[in-house]
């Protein structure tokens, strides 16, 4: 991936607003479990971050998608894992499809006042029984005159509390052949209409200051139009999504284990133990050295991705890979640092403990390890059905 001046200056202009407009606050949005999303995201919007890839007919930049990776890369400058998350819902998780199939009516009425932070949105995919196995959800999308009457429950929603809309994945209707895959849609709800409860705030282990919730939908009617594409092909619109969804957060989280690294490289340096700081003991640094191998060697495979994305291949390979591998390095790096601090790593407010809490979700959102590993199998032809 060929690194621009323009694409330093999207890097340097989101890593003054976290540095400016975030991180002074998150101590206090991590105590209130919630931080104010209508706020943040004015703010990014006003700069032109929530719209990098968008079309500039809907207020966007219209750039190729190595400068969202730039911005991704950026976000994680954050000192919290949750806001990151948090951006990334709205700006590579809920908008993808909208603004690839979207019609223009629709794109005028929730993606243009996304890109520019005047609504928030929502991805609603995930059920208590379809978290993985996204195929198997439940929630129904019925068609009556002019609207869809839907129907049903979404969990572990992030921005769920706070967002004006959702894009939603339901079952509208059956598939031609059968399929679990075939009949499913994605429409565009608001958050505010009868029918819609959303009371439900979830108390999350980490990323405490995103706030996720339960949604509930009653009889919900939204009007026809709000069908983005075609109805029956929602899946494949959601597994599109995916990949952007995959890239982004594995870019995102790799300055956070970089300040881990550097946190615990200055704290194991003045922590002095059997006559020496720890860091002098050849396995700490050695295994920092380990460590920061392999973030580099994440990094290296995530721009690779995401090179692969801008000319136009199938990424779906090397998302997978990309978020397999820095997803579970940034629980293994987490856990080794946070053993180097001793009982100070154990503590709430410690630096390594916040990332420890916040990115273990990150091998479990977007699409767990274990389907990532399946998604691999399959490519490789190693899965059975997969095998020539």
């Amino acid at each position: 991936m060929n690194i621009t001046h323009e694409h330093e200056e999207i890097y340097r202009t989101t890593t003054r607003f976290v540095e400016d407009e975030i991180n002074p606050n998150v101590a206090d949005w991590e105590r209130a479990g919630v931080f104010p999303a209508h706020e943040v995201y004015r703010g990014l919007g006003e700069l032109g971050l929530l719209g990098i890839t968008k079309a500039e007919n809907v207020g966007g930049l219209g750039l190729d998608y190595s400068y969202q990776y730039m911005f991704a890369e950026a976000l994680g400058t954050c000192t919290c894992g949750g806001i990151p998350m948090a951006i990334g819902v709205q700006t590579d998780m809920a908008t993808p499809a909208l603004a690839r199939y979207g019609s223009d009516e629709l794109q005028e009425e929730f993606l243009a006042p996304a890109v520019a932070g005047e609504q928030v949105a929502a991805i609603a995919v995930s059920e208590p029984g379809a978290g993985s196995d996204v195929a198997s959800i439940g929630t129904t999308a019925r068609a009556d005159g002019g609207d869809y009457v839907i129907n049903g429950q979404k969990m572990w929603i992030t921005n769920g509390t706070q967002a004006d809309w959702a894009c939603t994945l339901v079952n509208s209707g059956d598939s031609a052949d059968g399929s679990r895959h075939g009949n499913k849609s994605l429409i565009v709800i608001p958050l505010d209409l009868p029918g819609v409860n959303r009371q439900t705030k979830l108390d999350k282990l980490g990323q405490r200051s995103s706030d996720t919730a339960i949604i509930y939908f009653d009889n919900v009617r939204v009007p026809r139009y709000h069908l983005i594409g075609e109805e029956g092909r929602g899946f494949s619109y959601q597994m599109q999504q995916f990949q952007e969804e995959r890239i982004f957060l594995a870019a995102s989280i790799l300055q956070a284990m970089e300040r881990v690294i550097a946190d615990t490289i200055d704290y194991t340096r003045q922590r002095k133990i059997f006559g020496g700081s720890v860091l002098d003991k050849q396995y700490v640094h050695f295994r920092l050295c380990e460590l920061k191998t392999e973030l580099e060697a994440a990094r290296s495979l995530t721009r690779d991705s995401c090179a692969d994305l801008i000319a136009g291949r199938d990424v779906t390979l090397k998302a997978s890979m990309a978020k397999l591998k820095t997803t579970r390095l940034a629980r293994e790096l987490t856990d080794a640092c946070l053993q180097f601090w001793g009982g100070q790593g154990f503590m709430w407010e410690s630096s390594v403990a916040q990332f420890y809490r916040d990115l273990r979700l990150h091998s479990i959102g977007g699409g767990a390890d274990e389907v990532m590993l399946s998604i691999i199998a399959k490519r490789l032809g190693l899965a059975p059905g997969s095998r020539s």
